[in-house]
């Protein structure tokens, strides 16, 4: 199973490279049933494994002049602080058993698990849906911009989830980028959340895996190698609803696992 895993990893990497987000989703998975780290883990591993990951990957774009500084500080700067605010205060409070009916336990990990496959359902959905908003040509709002990076920050600090199928949407709508540009953008803002998200689990003493995260971020960094590459040559709006459609049953397939197989 590690060697899957590993291979696996590969497509983290590769998924970032070509739509600038679904990483995390891919990520959380792999870890949980491949690698069997404890979901709770998993979404401080998957911080820094995409966080990692979205760097080489904004580079990339940087040299390709895809990225708008700007627009992805507006949408960092509110991030970042409902990911401290979810990180280091509300979630180490929230108690291993939330509740029990009978002999049916939901714990920490199973919400997490079933938030995360609701995330992936929904983000399929808009992955395999057209969208031509990026065809506008409309002002840059920053203040919507923000307000939806404080929402995605919730997120990425609950989920682990870098939010790029979320943030990919609002770059489009809300800062009249192009879909190039939008990938770039969000690669940025991945790895400001992501990294800032893994410093505060860094701060309050989690249990950390160096060997085994670099070892899962070489194979996402290749993946990423890959997925820049083929980016160049083909528009990653093209192979969204393909990469939905896969989302869509990993999504399904993680929340009947552990609804009615946890217990």
């Amino acid at each position: 199973m590690e060697y899957l895993g590993y291979s696996a990893s590969i497509l983290i990497g590769v998924s970032l490279g070509l739509i600038g987000g679904g990483g995390s989703i891919l990520t959380i998975p792999i870890l949980v049933y491949l690698f069997r780290v404890n979901p709770e883990q998993a979404t401080s591993y998957s911080l820094f494994i995409v966080g990692s990951t979205a760097l080489f990957g904004s580079y990339s774009h940087y040299k390709m002049g895809n990225l708008k500084i700007k627009s992805a500080l507006c949408f960092a700067i509110p991030s970042v602080i409902s990911i401290l605010i979810i990180r280091e205060i509300i979630f180490p409070h929230i108690a291993a058993t939330l509740f029990s009916i009978a002999s049916y336990s939901v714990s920490k990990d199973l919400l997490i698990m079933v938030v995360f496959s609701v995330l992936m359902i929904a983000a399929s959905i808009s992955m395999i849906r057209k969208n031509n908003c990026g065809m506008r040509s409309i002002p840059t709002n920053y203040i919507q911009l923000s307000i939806i990076g404080f929402s995605v920050g919730i997120i990425t600090g609950f989920l682990g989830a870098g939010g790029g199928f979320l943030i990919i949407p609002a770059l489009l709508f809300f800062a009249n980028l192009s879909m190039k540009q939008a990938i770039g953008t969000s690669l940025l803002i991945i790895t400001i959340n992501s990294s800032i998200g893994f410093a505060g689990d860094l701060y309050i003493g989690s249990p950390i895996d160096f060997p085994f995260l670099f070892g899962i971020t070489a194979m996402a960094l290749i993946g990423m190698f890959i997925g820049t590459q083929i980016s160049r040559k083909i528009d990653g709006a093209r192979l969204k609803p393909l990469f939905g459609w896969f989302v869509l049953i990993m999504g399904f397939y993680i929340i009947t696992r552990e609804v009615w197989f946890s217990n």
